[in-house]
């Protein structure tokens, strides 16, 4: 198996994530999926959504196995959280 490397800055990375999600992600969302991952190959738009962060990419990769994968959540600002948090 190849090892995957970087072909973009972290900022370019990250502004082209949010982007595909914001476009093309965003309208599919339902409040059901509120906390599962959503892995996007930031090359082609094709995305996969899974409770599990793990599960989601493995999915696109599966189909795109070169993808350059930005991961988020629904409804979090940040796709995880490190440390006590007092709602939960």
């Amino acid at each position: 198996m190849a090892v995957l490397r970087p072909r973009y800055s972290p900022t370019e990375f990250a502004e082209r994530g949010q982007s595909l999600y914001d476009r093309n992600v965003r309208q599919h969302v339902t409040e059901g999926d509120v906390g599962k991952f959503v892995a996007i190959d930031i090359e082609t738009g094709a995305y996969e959504m899974d409770q599990d962060d793990y599960t989601a990419t493995e999915h696109l990769l599966r189909s795109h196995p070169e993808a350059q994968i930005w991961l988020c959540r629904v409804g979090h600002r940040t796709t995880y959280r490190i440390g006590w948090h007092p709602n939960g």
